[in-house]
């Protein structure tokens, strides 16, 4: 099965439609399968008493509060449409999660194809039950939280109308440093929850997302900016387009590498086999009569004779005629 592969657009348009628009663009023209966005009413979802993060602090404007920083980003609903739209005229997937109550209402009168719940909703129960009663698939990023938790939101998704489950093994920290990425987390939730995983990255870089496709993840989301030095909080942790678009050229090239799992020589390689495989052959010429033995026998290059692996069966049995030095052994 492909890696479904996310651009994360996200806040990154900085509340501009003309720059969200050209990360449509930029996700589209890289290969994303999918360009999602962030909805929200900001009101609806930071207290005015709400901190900013630390990487917020770092990447915004230090005297705002949360709430204030946030506004900024905010785009109104009809934007949205306005973005679904476009995304249809690209032939890349619209999506956008959103993070409150209101927003949740909207989107599902824009015929997402499925939900993708951010990390820090994981908790929230009204959140979970509201999503759970539209009935459609849902993908869950899983930052910051325990196992229990995790298992918690998938029994309320389940338990009140959530069809299909996929799990996104995220670290909400922007950048995430790479000691802290543990990817070895997608293998522990894929036994422990019998469900897909995929995975949702903030490192810096390409590798690790390129990892987790190895691994096996189902999905791969990573955020895109169109510019890493631009204000706001998740710039720094966002790839470029020519870098977003060369993580979906090494995704799309492991998809290929990963293969069946069934061991067995490839088309491409069979064709060396006679090459590199190794024959019995003549170690020096062998009159008709005399018998095989370890001095007057060796095993070379190419491999279209008896194998050595019938070393025994050679062995003590008499020419049937002279043979050359390094001519084929035939019994």
């Amino acid at each position: 099965m492909s890696v479904y592969i996310i651009a994360e657009a996200g806040d990154n348009h900085n509340g501009s439609l003309d720059l969200a628009l050209r990360l449509i663009d930029a996700a589209a023209g890289a290969g994303a399968d999918c360009v999602k966005f962030q909805t929200f009413i900001s009101e609806e979802v930071i207290s005015k008493r709400a901190q900013k993060a630390e990487y917020q602090k770092i990447n915004t404007v230090a005297d705002e509060s949360q709430l204030e920083m946030v506004k900024k980003l905010e785009l109104p609903f009809d934007d949205f449409i306005k973005l679904r739209d476009y995304c249809a005229q690209k032939r890349i997937q619209f999506l956008s999660s959103p993070f409150d109550l209101k927003s949740i209402e909207f989107l599902s009168t824009l015929d997402l194809p499925f939900w993708k719940i951010p990390s820090g909703e994981v908790t929230n129960l009204p959140y979970l039950l509201a999503i759970a009663k539209t009935r459609m698939p849902v993908l869950v990023s899983t930052g910051m939280c325990e196992m229990e938790e995790i298992q918690t939101a998938i029994d309320v998704l389940k338990n009140n109308g959530t069809p299909q489950i996929t799990l996104l093994h995220c670290n909400t920290e922007y950048p995430t440093p790479f000691e802290d990425v543990n990817l070895s987390a997608i293998l522990t939730m894929k036994k422990r929850f019998g469900l897909q995983v995929g995975y949702s990255d903030h490192t810096t870089g390409i590798e690790v997302p390129i990892a987790a496709a190895a691994l096996g993840a189902a999905v791969v989301e990573k955020h895109l900016t169109l510019d890493k030095t631009m204000e706001g909080p998740d710039h720094k942790a966002s790839l470029e387009p020519d870098e977003f678009s060369s993580m979906v050229a090494a995704v799309r090239n492991i998809e290929k590498a990963l293969g069946s799992g069934d061991k067995t020589p490839s088309p491409s390689e069979r064709k060396n086999m006679v090459i590199a495989r190794k024959s019995i052959v003549a170690r020096c010429k062998i009159k008709k009569g005399e018998l095989f033995s370890e001095s007057n026998i060796t095993a070379k290059r190419p491999g279209s004779g008896i194998s050595p692996m019938r070393w025994f069966d050679v062995l003590g049995a008499a020419a049937k005629r002279d043979f050359e030095e390094d001519e084929l052994i035939e019994l």
